[in-house]
């Protein structure tokens, strides 16, 4: 699903009304009556409706959700805000519509706004995605009335005050609602750790926008559910081998860390690569052919720690880094890895901290090499960001310079490409914020790797299919008894 800006929407809107043909207040229309729809599967008739609405289009939604609200037998009351400007056409032709089921009350200053019972839902339809300023005057007033309640809100399409596709200042007053209901699309805001009070749990709910714009309209940015993951798997032939899923290796592990690699090496294995062999220093050999019967183990002549590589001819893909440490002669392993490795790889966790401490090796990246860094790993990378659209950014900017592609991990994990396409993941929960999960991830994406997934594909499947066994387990055991050997388990499609 691709994720437009706020002049996309705007156009997109104007697309379909010239097209299809529809009317403006006809499209106005339908999206209230989707909100609606979605509105009565989560609120019962005895839920009391107080909607507040602005002069814009945003309020004319509100207007017309109250309308349909009432006629299906909700007690809906309506406040409308008096401030500076002029109202759009379409908010006054609800408004009229209104006005044969429920009289309005009007706000014109803060002394107005009413008291609100705790049992009422309200619904905030102050500001939509056309905001291009911070809010002021009484506008703002009522967001903080609003954020000063107990009671659930609802945002239509996008909180008012926050910004559809670029950074709030950390001073701006936005609604802080429980659910969003945002229309055709996500937005780009929706993706940011930094809006989680400004969103609280979104939901997509379709209008009926053109399909052929959307499908016209370039996009820098995408939101993966499960059709556009599914389109992407291979599937497996009747008389296919374990030579036909390719051979993986992992460089992994250390004194102390070893748990690192038997991560990785079962997520490798549950993800279908053909054969795996695992590289790990002396310490570690017992504790793989115990652990992972299935998986081959070459062992470095070094104790504790990785210092050599074995022979590469035989591997089809290379994923390294998971608890492999910093030590100098891992530095150097690291660097003839990239000096003589002629398949796909994966790079993560220690290797990667060895690459922000060693930039030289940077320019060494094969093209299309995977990152999957979480934050701090990121912030090591590539400098500090004052808010996550920077880094976001910067991500794209590090990815178009060195021609690899970043799992920047989190909340819809961004899977950032070698042209600055930004893929969000939907599938995961913070269950999976404990240690090891990314150490899981890396064991993902290298098997599919190594299967003769193109990276770009590798990329994207292994973080929906991380972020969907995390679900799975999530779901039997619950989010803070989560732990990443149950992340494993549920693997597969």
């Amino acid at each position: 699903m691709k994720i437009f800006n706020a002049q996309q929407i705007r156009d997109w809107d104007a697309y379909t009304i010239a097209h299809e043909p529809v009317s403006s207040l006809d499209l106005m229309e339908r999206a209230s009556q989707a909100f609606v729809k979605w509105f009565c599967n989560q609120f019962v008739q005895t839920r009391p409706v107080w909607v507040f609405c602005g002069k814009g289009n945003n309020g004319g939604d509100g207007l017309a959700i109250a309308r349909i609200l009432s006629t299906g037998g909700y007690d809906v009351q309506v406040y409308t805000i008096d401030y500076p400007g002029k109202a759009s056409a379409d908010y006054s032709a609800n408004l009229e519509r209104l006005k044969s089921h429920i009289t309005p009350t009007q706000i014109a200053a803060i002394t107005d706004f009413p008291e609100v019972p705790e049992q009422v839902v309200c619904i905030d339809a102050l500001l939509g995605t056309g905001l291009s300023r911070p809010v002021e005057g009484l506008l703002s007033e009522i967001i903080v009335k609003l954020n000063s309640l107990t009671n659930k809100i609802v945002s239509v399409d996008i909180a008012s005050g926050l910004y559809t596709d670029q950074s709030n200042a950390q001073d701006d007053v936005i609604v802080k609602p429980h659910f969003t209901v945002t229309f055709q699309c996500p937005k780009l805001s929706f993706m940011m750790p930094q809006n989680a009070h400004f969103t609280g749990s979104w939901h997509v709910v379709p209008i009926g926008l053109s399909e052929e714009y959307a499908q016209q309209t370039p996009a820098s940015y995408y939101f993966t559910e499960k059709k556009a993951a599914e389109t992407r798997i291979q599937p497996r032939q009747k008389f296919s081998h374990k030579g036909t899923f390719g051979h993986a290796l992992l460089v992994a592990g250390s004194f102390g860390k070893m748990g690192a690699a038997v991560l990785s090496g079962k997520a490798c294995l549950r993800s279908g690569a053909g054969l795996l062999t695992m590289h790990v220093p002396a310490c570690g050999y017992e504790i793989m052919q115990i652990s992972l019967p299935e998986a081959m183990t070459t062992v470095d002549k070094h104790e504790k720690i990785n210092t050599q590589l074995p022979e590469l001819d035989a591997y089809s893909a290379v994923g390294i880094g998971p608890g492999i440490g910093k030590e100098q002669p891992t530095v150097e392993l690291v660097e003839k890895l990239l000096d003589t490795i002629g398949v796909p790889l994966l790079i993560d966790a220690d290797a990667l901290n060895i690459l922000s401490e060693n930039r030289q090796l940077l320019d060494k990246l094969p093209a299309k090499t995977i990152l999957t860094p979480h934050p701090k790993e990121f912030q090591r990378l590539a400098g500090d960001s004052s808010n996550e659209f920077e880094r976001l950014e910067a991500g794209r900017q590090f990815a178009i310079r060195h021609q690899v592609i970043i799992c920047l991990k989190g909340a819809n994990t961004a899977v950032i490409l070698s042209n600055g396409d930004v893929h969000f993941n939907s599938t995961g929960n913070a269950g999976m914020a404990t240690g090891g999960t990314g150490d899981v991830l890396s064991g993902i994406i290298t098997s599919l790797l190594a299967q003769k997934y193109p990276a770009e594909d590798a990329a994207i499947l292994g973080v929906y299919e991380h972020g969907l066994a995390g679900d799975r387990a999530a779901a039997r055991r619950g989010q803070s008894a989560l732990i990443a050997s149950d992340v494993v388990e549920y693997l597969g499609w």
